[in-house]
């Protein structure tokens, strides 16, 4: 049985615009940074209760918020999975002729994230988006961005719209 009473949990891939979705909405809306449960504080060792202890944090907040946006690592979705708990996974192409990695590494310059994380997405980018655009497990409705105008806010329009019956 899925469970997640009325709160939309979204896996979403860096630069779909999370942090903007949530300061637009910060009554309704939990962002959910998985490194500040990833790593031990302090330290630049990993945390080996993540991403039980990220899960935890993620069911003790269904039903105080509409949406808890969080990580789109591969570990946190098995954990969803196993946890039966519904989300949707919002990612960008990987496929579509040019897919949109040249747009979302002009996204992470435009927001001056760290050198080293545009270089790991850099490298990253096609193999986590195509694992993204893989995913079965059937608690998960996947939404994959395909143009450059294509932001979180956009699906949640219509995820809340399909929803309702109101598109």
């Amino acid at each position: 049985m899925l469970t997640n009473s009325r709160t939309r949990i979204i896996c979403a891939f860096p630069g779909v615009g999370k942090t903007h979705f949530h300061k637009e909405n910060p009554e309704t809306c939990l962002d959910s940074d998985s490194s500040t449960f990833s790593w031990i504080e302090g330290t630049t060792e990993r945390n080996p209760d993540f991403p039980r202890n990220y899960i935890e944090h993620i069911k003790e907040n269904i039903g105080k918020y509409d949406f808890i946006l969080v990580s789109s690592h591969k570990e946190v979705r098995n954990e969803l999975a196993k946890n039966n708990l519904f989300y949707y996974l919002i990612y960008p192409d990987s496929y579509f002729e040019y897919g949109m990695k040249h747009e979302f590494m002009g996204r992470y310059k435009r927001r001056l994230s760290p050198l080293g994380f545009i270089k790991l997405l850099g490298e990253q980018f096609d193999t986590w988006s195509k694992d993204c655009d893989q995913e079965d497990y059937p608690g998960c409705k996947k939404i994959c961005l395909r143009n450059k105008d294509d932001y979180l806010v956009n699906e949640i329009n219509h995820i809340v719209c399909s929803e309702n019956g109101e598109c």
